[in-house]
């Protein structure tokens, strides 16, 4: 399973801010880009009924739907952050509630392993979170959406993206 990720968003976001004079103030604020991975099943459902609710949570998160969470190759997330995004969520089932029977557990023991392998190269395992949010739990997934977002933006943009790896 190949999946080439394109992040070509613009490093900052630009709010048009008016004067007291009316004329219109550029201001820059930092928008993380942040690489959400969603279970076909539960979390991009939920991510569906926040939208469909319009819950309000940050458009600084894009979207993949996977089949399951225990989809997502480690790789998948290196890239990621070589390619630019500034934080990666993994999202899945609730563990005991997974289509594929054990699919999150195998999610849930590959992040923590993960979370070290990030640590030890170097990288800054904050960027990385996993969440389960089931179909019917959209405020849910605003929610962490939220919180994601909103801690990225504290830590800044990352430096992956300018470090070399062989």
């Amino acid at each position: 399973m190949r999946i080439f990720l394109s992040l070509r968003l613009k490093k900052k976001n630009l709010l048009k801010l008016k004067n007291r004079d009316g004329n219109i103030k550029k201001e820059e604020e930092f928008m993380p880009k942040i690489l959400a991975f969603l279970c076909n099943w539960c979390s991009y459902a939920g991510a569906d009924l926040a939208g469909t609710s319009r819950l309000k949570y940050p458009p600084s998160i894009l979207p993949i739907r996977v089949m399951c969470s225990s989809r997502v190759d480690p790789l998948f997330v290196l890239r990621a952050y070589l390619s630019g995004a500034d934080g990666v969520l993994v999202a899945g089932c609730h563990p005991g509630d997974c289509h594929y029977e054990k699919g999150n557990y195998y999610t849930r023991r590959r992040f923590a392993m993960f979370k070290k392998i990030i640590e030890d190269v170097g990288l800054e395992s904050d960027r990385l979170r996993l969440s389960w949010i089931s179909a019917s739990e959209g405020h849910r997934y605003a929610k962490v959406a939220t919180e994601f977002t909103e801690k990225i933006k504290k830590l800044g943009e990352s430096s992956a993206k300018n470090k070399i790896f062989l």
